[in-house]
């Protein structure tokens, strides 16, 4: 049988794209597949609500992505890429319109945090001074590091849970702050490992900010797939894949899929233990989200918190970690841990003129159908009286449909798998090449393998070398 292509991708996220971009680098004739009308993954930009507002149906705001030497080194801007950087990358409001801020600027930051300064810069300073090589050993499989003394002054903290972390320091608000950025672990603060998620985000914000896309998330699919293109990849859409006999003939096939759809494509082709231990990979909880298009910005009680890119709705650090441990333990709360984005403060492409658009989910059960509309409308309404006054329209999305929209969402999980110590090191089945399977044309490329969730592209990226190290020793 003839060889149409060296590599046929499944799935256009930033992975899939990041996996062809690499190898077709290196001279390999590369097909991306996309089960949907239009690439991106979860990265995707849609009128969702009213004609002329345009939200990010799944991620919105990108840590990682300037954190990310891949994308750093495709110069993505001079594909149509272009980044806005808001006035505070976050905001995190709190009672009697109090507030506490994140700000690119680590002294601001320090400043803001009045006593906790201090503990403040111990814990940052070091590690925003090291965020290069910090980031190279963070963004790759788990191994010996490249710079082990820098990443020890990681691990030392990031092991350690949030609410252990916390103790630093003595403010609510510091307290406070911190419990918003590990809550993106999506793990209850008193586990191990979640001071990880929290360090990491400080350490982006101070470095690069926590940008946005301008027009939307979109944006960085567009520009992956132009660099693709330019490297003579290719890309189809509205093509979804049953299973393997239905790809065209290639070398190597990777898949930017979770572990479980992978299973249940490749059938045959992979043995029977090796799918037991896909289906047996652990998913956490899922999301709900609300989409609005709103009349006018959200009109936070904190006036600091009208310019943030991200506002962390939830309180103060026990009222977050309450939230995050019932979101694990299979229960709803009247009061989540809600995260805000509200992008058409710094960019006015997103909505017509005068008008603007908000993002906004909380952690649920996996798989709940339950709405939680109200309930984010009222944590929002706390700290933002009037808020409801402002909404046009709103779109929901609960776990089901947030799997109906990108398969690789199981059960409403947008981060691709628990990171908890049992799945962060052996993801997603604890071989000694994660990417590779037992079947030595098949690779996984997903965020179901290193270094995991996040808009940054490396898991295909490494996906790609491990195909390219295979091929090397054919």
């Amino acid at each position: 049988m003839s060889i149409d292509y060296d590599a046929v991708v499944v799935g256009s996220g930033p992975n899939g794209l990041a996996a062809a971009i690499q190898l077709s680098i290196n001279g390999w004739k590369t097909l991306v597949i996309e089960a949907e009308d239009t690439i991106g993954g979860g990265t995707r930009t849609k009128e969702l609500t009213l004609p002329g507002f345009r939200h990010d149906v799944c991620s919105a705001v990108h840590p990682m992505a300037l954190a990310s030497p891949f994308f750093t080194s495709l110069n993505l801007e001079a594909h149509g890429l272009s980044w806005v950087h808001t006035g505070i990358p976050l905001g995190h409001p709190l009672d009697h319109g109090r507030a506490v801020l994140l700000h690119q600027s680590l002294d601001e930051t320090c400043d803001g945090l009045g006593v906790d300064g201090g503990a403040y810069r111990r814990v940052f300073e070091p590690l925003t001074r090291q965020a290069s090589d910090l980031f190279g050993d963070l963004l790759k499989p788990f191994g010996v590091p490249q710079h082990p003394i820098r990443m020890a002054r990681f691990g030392v903290r990031a092991l350690l849970p949030a609410t252990a972390l916390a103790r630093f320091f003595r403010t609510a608000e510091a307290r406070a702050l911190f419990a918003g950025t590990a809550g993106h672990s999506v793990r209850p603060l008193h586990q191990t490992l979640t001071s990880a998620v929290g360090i990491v985000l400080h350490v982006a914000a101070h470095v690069g900010g926590w940008p946005i896309p301008s027009g939307g998330s979109q944006k960085i699919a567009d520009a992956l797939a132009r660099v693709l293109v330019a490297k003579g990849g290719a890309v189809t859409c509205g093509c979804r894949i049953g299973r393997l006999g239905e790809l065209p003939p290639a070398r190597a096939y990777l898949f930017d899929v979770s572990p479980r759809q992978l299973s249940r494509i490749c059938g045959d082709a992979l043995p029977a233990a090796y799918h037991q231990r896909l289906e047996a990979y652990r998913h956490g909880p899922g999301v709900f989200k609300v989409d609005y298009a709103l009349s006018d910005p959200i009109p936070w009680s904190n006036a600091a918190c009208r310019s943030a890119g991200t506002v962390h709705v939830g309180g103060n650090f026990e009222q977050i970690a309450a939230a995050e441990r019932a979101a694990w333990e299979g229960n709803l709360t009247e009061t989540p841990f809600v995260l805000v984005a509200q992008p058409s403060v710094s960019d006015p492409t997103r909505a017509p003129a005068g008008k603007h658009v908000g993002w906004a989910y909380c952690h649920v059960p996996n798989g709940s159908t339950v709405s939680r509309r109200d309930s984010i409308d009222s944590q929002i309404e706390r700290y933002a009286p009037g808020f409801r006054d402002c909404i046009l329209a709103a779109r929901t999305m609960n776990c089901a449909e947030m799997e109906d929209y990108n398969a690789n969402y199981i059960g409403g999980d947008i981060i691709g798998g628990v990171t908890d110590w049992r799945q962060l090191f052996t993801r997603p089945v604890g071989l000694r090449d994660p990417y590779a399977t037992p079947n030595p044309k098949i690779f996984l490329c997903s965020a179901s393998t290193p270094p995991g969730g996040g808009v940054h592209g490396m898991c295909g990226y490494w996906a790609a070398q491990s195909v390219r190290r295979r091929w090397a020793r054919a």
